[in-house]
């Protein structure tokens, strides 16, 4: 009996192990901006680095732990390897993340909430919010994201304006419907930016803080 207790320690002393390894590739704020990332579509490693700001030998530092604990994935093609997530599932648990995250963390809050108090006023819509305007024809949602992402997958009936280009776009606009902008989420703070300069050049704009993935998951149970 003894021998069996000795052998189920040493069991869970394995699983536990390798468990650690996940925890060690979340140690790292810029390993998760990566995931983040990478929660929006397949990324190449110089894509990366310019999205965050980080040089390309940081980014390929933090893809390795993130390989290593078989959060992401990659493929080659020509000279370029393309990241991506291991799978949905590595989706799911960031957004489970940020979300226990939000919820227990007040300092979170804290930070979104003196942000978007510098903009002025600008109102931030929830899904069930975006989801009502959705049903009228007199709105406009813009994704702001990158086309790659954009084509990756978005909301539907949104138009492509990645931020830099929103400026170009702003005469295309009708000014007599609601403008609705997001991002790539609640860590993601062009949709607040792109509202304020909407209103700012007499346009209706409201800001959604959510991600495509976190609208999916919503419209699933409607």
């Amino acid at each position: 009996m003894e021998e069996l207790i000795s052998s189920a320690k040493d069991y869970k002393d394995q699983l536990y192990k390798q468990l650690a390894r996940v925890g060690k590739s979340l140690s790292s704020d810029k390993r998760l901006e990566i995931l983040d990332l990478l929660s929006n579509g397949p990324k190449t490693v110089e894509k990366l680095a310019r999205d965050s700001g980080m040089s390309v030998a940081n980014v390929s530092r933090h893809l390795q732990v993130l390989n290593d604990s078989r959060l992401v994935k990659f493929t080659k093609k020509g000279t370029y390897v393309i990241y991506s997530l291991t799978d949905e599932s590595v989706v799911d648990f960031l957004y489970s993340l940020w979300k226990i995250s939000e919820n227990h963390i007040s300092d979170i809050n804290q930070i979104k909430r003196d942000f978007i108090k510098n903009l002025d006023g600008i109102e931030t819509l929830s899904i069930d919010e975006l989801y009502g305007k959705l049903e009228k024809e007199d709105i406009v949602l813009l994704d702001l994201r990158a086309e790659d992402e954009f084509e990756n997958g978005h909301i539907e009936g949104a138009i492509s304006v990645p931020m830099e280009e929103l400026d170009l776009f702003l005469q295309k606009l009708p000014k007599d419907k609601e403008i609705i902008a997001y991002c790539r989420g609640k860590f993601c703070a062009l949709s607040a930016i792109a509202a304020k300069k909407l209103k700012e050049h007499g346009f209706t704009a409201y800001s959604m803080d959510e991600s495509f993935y976190a609208w999916e998951k919503y419209m699933k149970n409607h």
